[in-house]
């Protein structure tokens, strides 16, 4: 994807099981311009994923049916989505979890309580560009 392709269409997909931090995580995206597509679960998000080829993925490590880090290791088996941006955002800080994140080839593991949403706005060109 060029930076021209993402600059025409930025488009998110959120993978966040808790409706409150989806809305004002999704409310701020869609206030800079984004689309954002939105899955509560880890299977739904997997699927949504592969239909929209959105530029940057945001998923939460605990979800119902797949956990995060199964979604992403299924998205970076995939061709089509090997390359993609994700990002995990969780509750979880422990280092372990952090470097499972990383290692299963996330750009980064954020910490949802010491992040607001308009930081993790400002930040997506910068893993969408990487």
């Amino acid at each position: 994807m060029t930076e021209e392709t993402a600059a025409a269409d930025p488009r998110i997909v959120l993978v966040e099981d808790d409706s409150t931090i989806a809305s004002m995580y999704s409310y701020q995206f869609e206030q800079d311009g984004h689309t954002v597509w939105t899955a509560t679960d880890g299977e739904a998000g997997l699927q949504l994923t592969r239909d929209v080829m959105p530029d940057i993925v945001f998923l939460d490590v605990r979800l119902p049916k797949l956990d995060g880090f199964e979604v992403l290791a299924r998205l970076r088996e995939d061709p089509k989505t090997a390359a993609l941006p994700v990002v995990i955002l969780s509750n979880y800080g422990s280092d372990e979890m952090r470097k499972r994140g990383l290692e299963l080839g996330a750009q980064d593991y954020l910490v949802k309580a010491r992040v607001t949403p308009i930081e993790l706005a400002s930040r997506i060109w910068s893993w969408v560009s990487a």
